[in-house]
C-alpha cells in the first residue's frame, strides 16, 4: 500500500510540473522587444521561422551579428539565404553558419565556442516556445557567464490552454517536458549554472 501510495505521489509531482512547464511554454509568446545585446543565436529546427526571426532581429540591429546553428552539413550558403528575409549584403556580411551541432546539447557547444571566439557577453536566443526551457537549460550549462535573452518563436499547436486535448499538442509537450528534465539533471548533476525549473515565465502571455 505504502509504495503505491509512493508512485501515485510520484505521478502526481510529475502531472503537476508538465502542466507548470506548459505554462511556462505558452508564457514565451508573443515575444517581447528584447533589449539590444552582443549577438543573436538561431538553434534550427522543423522550420525556417527561427532562423527569419533571428535575421529580422538582427535587421533591428538587436545584435552585431548570427550564428544559425545546427545546419545540415548538406545545405549551402546561398540555398539557406534564399529561404531568408532581408538583404544581402547584411547576410553575407553578419551571418555565420554552425554545422557541427546535432542537437541541442551540440547547439550548446557551438554556441559557447562562438560566443567565447567572438568576446560576447549576451546573446539573444531564437527557439521554438516549446524549446526556450531546455536551449536556456544547455547554454547556460555550457556557457554560464553569458547572459541571455529568450525570444521564442509561436507554435499554433500549443497556443490553446487546452493543449492536452490535442493529441500532437499532448505529444509534443509531454516529449519536450521529459527532455527538458534530463537537461536540467544534467545541468545539476553538472554543477553548472541553470535555469530553474520554477522561474518565471517571460511577460507577454495570459495563461
Amino acid at each position: 500500500m505504502k509504495f503505491l501510495t509512493f508512485i501515485a505521489i510520484i505521478v502526481l509531482i510529475w502531472l503537476v510540473g508538465l502542466f507548470a512547464f506548459a505554462e511556462r511554454v505558452r508564457g514565451f509568446t508573443p515575444a517581447a522587444e528584447p533589449a539590444r545585446a552582443d549577438a543573436i543565436v538561431a538553434l534550427t529546427g522543423p522550420s525556417a521561422e527561427r532562423v527569419n526571426a533571428a535575421i529580422r532581429l538582427l535587421e533591428q540591429d538587436k545584435g552585431q551579428r548570427v550564428l544559425i546553428s545546427g545546419v545540415n552539413r548538406e545545405v549551402r550558403r546561398q540555398e539557406l539565404r534564399a529561404l531568408t528575409p532581408g538583404s544581402n549584403k547584411l547576410f553575407n556580411c553578419c551571418v555565420d553558419l554552425g554545422f557541427e551541432a546535432e542537437d541541442t546539447i551540440g547547439n550548446a557547444q557551438e554556441i559557447a565556442a562562438w560566443a567565447d571566439a567572438k568576446g560576447y557577453d549576451s546573446l539573444i536566443v531564437v527557439t521554438s516556445d516549446y524549446h526556450m526551457p531546455r536551449a536556456l537549460t544547455e547554454i547556460r550549462a555550457a556557457a554560464p557567464e553569458l547572459e541571455l535573452t529568450p525570444y521564442a518563436v509561436e507554435t499554433p499547436s500549443l497556443d490553446d490552454s487546452r493543449w492536452w486535448r490535442a493529441a500532437a499538442a499532448a505529444r509534443r509537450m509531454t516529449l519536450e517536458y521529459m527532455k527538458y528534465l534530463a537537461a536540467l539533471g544534467r545541468a545539476l548533476v553538472g554543477g553548472g549554472e541553470y535555469e530553474a525549473a520554477t522561474e518565471a515565465a517571460p511577460a507577454g502571455k495570459a495563461a
